[in-house]
């Protein structure tokens, strides 16, 4: 298979009239080389402990194949699955239904869809979202797949009772269990434990996975393949990536690579702002799930007192007219990754009917498809002419097998990343103290509410009138 391709021309010196790396330091001998060995060392530390469990799953054959089990008896019992989770337990099922499946899969007909369920992922407990649902779908034909490693997730198990409910208003009692499946630790929490007192049926989050790097176990596996989305497909890429991550040179080493280059660009360069500008509407929710993955796993106080990097989410060309202004003239404290993907095998082309408006007449003939990919090419070139530093990935056809080896790629990135900046990438300790003050506000039992202090009125400006 082909990898993904990263060019790194935009970022070197060579090619901006200011402001760029300086291409020999990314040689063999070259300093950010002999950084980047000690971030690696870190790394196979951290493998060798067994933390890094992510690396694992392409290899784990058990679990996909429970998986495919599993997906194929519900996929032909109901008609809507939907996932209950948050952060890394939604995003990623979005990011695979988006990437992987036929635009707006939901409304798509039964054959069109050739009889798999619709798949809903609701990753946040806004009542108006979920009272919608519910006038959408059927309970009684429903699935509803849990997804929380510890089952204490203040949101998801908030939308679980909902969902019971919903379900047990309508179905006999003996029935409830059967339209729940539980994603959560293999051996401990309140998932686990109703789930052997109710007989419901579970699937495993290793215990060395965390959320934001859980979408190639059952979290992002079962609603890929409850849709007929090719997950041995999915696995195979990454697995392929996770052998093209191993080495130290960071001209061999795709993850190394762009690990390197963007902790050089916020430490050296000043660009701590890290755009993922996808040129293809179905990888629009892949740079959410980037956004999570880079912010919770590098958005922490290093060392030297400065703070990690903050990703910025964008999609082609539809941001050129909302954000590139900004890349362009703004502040010069962000660096843009293009992900580039190949054609879907789909084109449009754009009728020849005015061949005498000069505004449209060069556009007649041209594919949509091409349009795009001149659009992004347009802009990489602009942001070089003002010495605005790019990185360029070549997705390829982002099919099943190429997209796993793009999630892999960010996930072995990221960890690279936390060693070059000297930060623990697998926790999260700017999240608890929210967590915590939530479970106090909201009564649970154990939580002190904290102490608020006291409304200055004059400070609440506006309100009714009249």
């Amino acid at each position: 298979m082909s990898l993904p391709i990263l060019d790194l021309n935009n970022v070197l010196a060579p090619a901006l009239a200011e402001g760029g790396l300086d291409p020999a330091r990314l040689e063999v001998g070259g300093d950010l080389q002999r950084r980047f060995a000690d971030a690696h060392e870190v790394f196979e530390r951290r493998r060798a402990a067994g933390d890094l469990g992510f690396l694992d799953l392409p290899f784990d054959r058990e679990t996909a194949g429970r998986v495919a089990e599993v997906a194929e008896s519900f996929g032909q019992w109901f008609e809507d699955v939907v996932v209950l989770g948050i952060g890394g337990s939604g995003l990623g099922a979005v990011a695979l239904r988006e990437a992987l499946l036929v635009p707006a899969w939901n409304e798509r007909s039964d054959e069109v869809r050739e009889y798999h369920p619709r798949l809903h992922v609701v990753d946040n407990p806004d009542p108006r979202t979920v009272h919608a649902l519910f006038e959408r779908i059927d309970p009684r034909r429903a699935l509803f797949v849990v997804i929380s490693k510890s089952g204490s997730t203040a949101e998801t198990m908030a939308l679980y009772l909902v969902a019971r409910a919903r379900v047990a208003a309508v179905v006999e009692a003996e029935q409830v269990r059967g339209h729940f499946l539980f994603v959560t630790d293999p051996e401990r929490g309140a998932l686990r434990t109703l789930a052997e007192a109710e007989g419901i049926p579970t699937l495993p989050v290793p215990a060395n996975v965390g959320g934001r790097f859980s979408v190639l176990s059952s979290v992002g596996l079962l609603p890929a393949a409850v849709c007929g989305i090719d997950i041995d497909e999915l696995l195979a890429g990454a697995a392929a990536m996770v052998e093209a991550c191993r080495g130290t040179d960071l001209r061999a080493n795709p993850a190394a690579a762009l690990a390197t280059v963007l902790w050089a660009a916020d430490t050296e360069l000043d660009l701590p702002i890290h755009v993922l500008m996808a040129y293809a509407d179905r990888l629009r929710a892949f740079t959410l799930w980037f956004q999570q993955l880079w912010a919770e796993s590098l958005g922490k106080v290093r060392g030297d007192g400065h703070v990690g990097p903050t990703p910025l989410p964008a999609v082609g060309a539809t941001d050129q007219h909302a954000q590139v202004q900004l890349f362009m003239e703004g502040p010069r404290d962000k660096i843009v990754v293009f992900l580039a993907v190949d054609g879907s095998g789909v084109e449009v082309e754009v009728p020849d009917l005015h061949p005498d408006v000069e505004t449209m007449a060069y556009l007649g003939g041209a594919g949509l498809g091409t349009l795009l990919d001149a659009e992004r090419r347009a802009t990489t070139e602009a942001l070089r002419l003002r010495s605005r530093p790019s990185i360029t990935l070549e997705a390829g056809s982002a099919d099943a097998r190429s997209f796993g080896a793009l999630i892999m790629l960010f996930e072995i990135a990221t960890v690279y990343a936390g060693g070059l900046y000297g930060v623990d990438p697998l926790d999260q300790p700017g999240v608890e103290l929210g967590k915590r003050l939530t479970y106090a506000l909201m009564g649970r039992h154990g939580y002190e509410a904290p102490d608020v202090p006291e409304v200055d009125e004059r400070w609440r400006i506006g309100g009714t009138s009249g």
